[in-house]
């Protein structure tokens, strides 16, 4: 389900090996659509695949992405203020982070949020969690 004409879009992807690719080109679409930031959309892509990589790794059953378009106040796209993204999965553990050795092949895809978002966290839902982050948009 996309309702990427108004302030917010949402999928629900199957846990599957092609969940990532989809889900990063269905987020791209859509800040293209919305006409956002080609760095943001690069940056908004690049974290979305890392948190659903971490779900497809850890929980098995269906991940959602979720995008909302955020103003001042917190809602609605105009001004659009901030772009709010959020991962979910059954999985009710939140993910750790923990540092990554040079050689390491996972580890990082919290670091890159923490590192690229202005805020994010985690809470916990009816039958699972969610990984969330703000990316602030250019000119803010």
């Amino acid at each position: 389900m996309s309702d990427a004409d108004g302030d917010r879009a949402e999928w629900t992807f199957p846990a599957e090996a092609d969940a990532v690719r989809t889900a990063r080109h269905a987020v791209r679409a859509t800040l293209r659509g919305w006409r956002l930031d080609a760095t943001l959309g690069d940056v908004t892509v690049l974290l979305v695949s890392e948190l659903v990589t971490n779900s497809l790794r850890y929980a098995s059953g269906p991940i959602g992405v979720r995008l909302v378009r955020l103003g001042p106040d917190g809602t609605g796209p105009d001004p659009c203020h901030a772009l709010l993204v959020e991962v979910s999965d059954p999985l009710p553990d939140p993910p750790t982070e923990r540092p990554a050795g040079p050689d390491d092949e996972g580890g990082r895809g919290l670091a890159l949020v923490a590192g690229a978002a202005r805020r994010w966290g985690t809470r916990k839902g009816r039958t699972g969690k969610t990984v969330w982050f703000e990316l602030a948009l250019p000119g803010e």
